[in-house]
């Protein structure tokens, strides 16, 4: 008699308020058998940690699918190297600006819903991963700063997200940036489920129709509140480790490593389901 390999699925949360770590194997996430669980544990936990899984790309990719529409890149692509290395990812330059907590697609009518990397290649030293929960850091504000800040709505940049780490650039390279545009986006996203969560990160310009002073207090102050320990979480990478978040939910940074170390992370998308209005 021939026997049937049983699904293997695991969780254990990596603290209260973000993070899980899937025990799987690869047949069960291929089959598709825990993708409503894994959707659903994804908007509760924000980042789901699957612990050296090793998939290929052909295998990231068909997981990926498992889970809802599948994001292409600009050109087609169905993997991106996330890479310092400008052999391997020509726009490895505006990369640099994932070095600061940053939502991605703030430019974008809708934000991808989330994104999975897989680590092929580290770096001996830093090059690891910070997450925090933008729903847990809405939720748990006080009262009166949740009365303060609602309906505010901020204006985002990619160029202001770009001046973190070139605060000097040229005329001709600040033009480049700014051909990207503008986007007004609100401060609380109040999404479909209900839940709340806060919209910051380095594309964060100001708040609109406050006085600069006051709104840099108030961007640099959430972003402190949403990135403190209750709400945060350091991924330390191992070869082959998949991660996976929800960038609805979430902010990330990478932290710095050496640029010719050849780090190199390979990541899948999904399409965005709902608008940030």
């Amino acid at each position: 008699m021939t026997a049937v390999e049983k699904p293997r699925f695991e969780i254990r949360d990596i603290t209260p308020r973000i993070g899980t770590r899937i025990i799987a194997d690869k047949y069960t996430l291929l089959g598709g058998t825990c993708a409503n669980e894994i959707r659903d544990l994804l908007e509760q936990r924000g980042v789901l940690v699957f612990p050296k899984i090793d998939l290929t790309d052909d295998e990231q990719i068909a997981f990926t699918k498992t889970l809802g529409t599948f994001a292409h890149e600009v050109h087609g692509e169905e993997i991106y190297k996330v890479t310092m290395d400008s052999a391997e990812n020509v726009r490895a330059d505006y990369l640099k600006g994932a070095f600061y907590w940053h939502i991605d697609g703030t430019m974008s009518d809708m934000p991808i819903l989330a994104s999975i990397l897989t680590a092929r290649v580290l770096p001996k030293e830093g090059g690891d991963t910070d997450f925090c929960s933008t729903y847990a850091a809405c939720e748990d504000l006080p009262e009166q700063k949740k009365k303060e800040i609602e309906g505010l709505r901020v204006l985002h940049s990619f160029w202001n997200s770009q001046l973190y780490h070139n605060p000097e650039p040229t005329l001709a390279k600040l033009e480049e940036w700014m051909q990207l545009g503008t986007k007004e986006l609100p401060l609380v996203w109040t999404h479909r489920s209900g839940r709340k969560s806060l919209v910051l990160g380095n594309t964060a310009q100001y708040v609109i129709g406050m006085e600069s002073m006051e709104s840099a207090k108030l961007l640099h102050g959430l972003r402190e509140w949403a990135t403190s320990e209750p709400f945060s979480y350091r991924h330390h990478w191992s070869p082959g480790d998949m991660v996976m978040w929800d960038n609805t939910g979430t902010m990330h940074r990478a932290t710095p490593y050496d640029a010719g170390s050849g780090r190199m992370m390979h990541r899948t998308k999904l399409e965005g389901e709902e608008p940030f209005e």
